[in-house]
């Protein structure tokens, strides 16, 4: 699956839709919305949109009549982690270089403390 992932991103105009619907988290994108946006043919775009959400890169939900288009962040998560743990074998030393250049972007949710009255 991480294969057909890569491939429906290599190109690009499948690559700004996802880039887009990944902004547009978490309400996502009507297909009309999205075509508009990139200036792209609706039939060409209903192309685009197949093959990234048989990559299970997106998910689609009909609202009335339209069908509403969402980025799957989780299975982008599982792509990325594929590839670093697969690429850096266990070794942190390779991987640390990529970490550090994408934490300042994505800094880890804080956990939040239980509050010790709640448990009283």
């Amino acid at each position: 699956m991480t294969i057909l992932a890569l491939a429906a991103l290599a190109q690009s105009t499948r690559l700004d839709v996802f880039r887009l619907l990944v902004k547009r988290e978490p309400d996502g994108l009507a297909a009309g919305e999205i075509a508009k946006a990139l200036a792209v043919p609706q039939n060409t775009m209903s192309a685009h949109l197949a093959v990234l959400s048989r990559a299970g890169l997106v998910s689609a939900q009909r609202i009335s009549r339209s069908i509403v288009y969402r980025a799957d962040l989780s299975r982008f998560q599982s792509v990325m982690s594929f590839l670093v743990n697969d690429c850096c074998d266990g070794r942190p030393e390779i991987c640390a270089p990529l970490i550090e250049s994408i934490a300042p972007c994505c800094p880890p949710k804080r956990k939040r403390k239980a509050n010790a009255r709640s448990n009283v």
